[in-house]
């Protein structure tokens, strides 16, 4: 119920500035830019709260068995979708090619997750992050229009993006216990 709750708030949250702009404008209007931030970060914490809450609190219960082998594309998938993650906020030529790296980052990553994990609380928070990931772009593509693409980087900019999103990728993996309850190497 609270791994739900909080991807659903997750969702509706930013969905709401896509969605729409007119009412966010409006609610800019009224309290200020500044607190509209305010509150709209500490939806999103709570939201982020009510995840891991609700991750902690649910039973891995098996709802299909992926196999094994799928483990490793996962491996492949996840690197490439934080270092996307990374360069959306990044000068990078990645933006030449695709629109939205940050939110394809997410829908990959929750692919990725999705293909090695078959519990039912994998589905509800990777499959509700990939429904919510697919609105998101369909949502902003239509309030924004056509696309503009940003200038070109260069080839250093984007490799020092790159490079970084590995090296969080490699965090990523060695902190993973800790977030997930469970290391991703096996070893042994």
């Amino acid at each position: 119920m609270l791994l739900s709750l909080g991807v659903v708030l997750w969702a509706v949250t930013h969905l709401f500035v896509a969605v729409a702009p007119g009412a966010r404008a409006g609610v800019v209007a009224r309290i200020g830019e500044g607190p509209y931030k305010g509150l709209f970060s500490l939806v999103l914490v709570l939201a982020l709260v009510l995840i891991v809450l609700g991750w902690r609190a649910m039973p891995p219960e098996a709802l299909y068995n992926p196999p094994v082998a799928l483990r490793h594309l996962t491996m492949l998938l996840v690197p490439i979708a934080v270092v996307l993650f990374i360069s959306s906020r990044a000068p990078t030529d990645i933006k030449q090619i695709i629109r939205h790296p940050q939110l394809t980052g997410v829908k990959l990553w929750a692919v990725a997750h999705l293909l090695a994990n078959g519990e039912v609380r994998s589905v509800i928070l990777f499959g509700g992050l990939l429904a919510w990931a697919v609105l998101e772009v369909i949502f902003i593509n239509r309030r924004d229009g056509a696309r503009q693409k940003p200038p070109r980087a260069g080839w250093p900019k984007t490799l020092v993006s790159a490079l970084i999103g590995l090296a969080i990728a490699a965090l990523l993996i060695v902190v993973h216990p800790w977030i997930a309850g469970r290391p991703v190497l096996m070893m042994g």
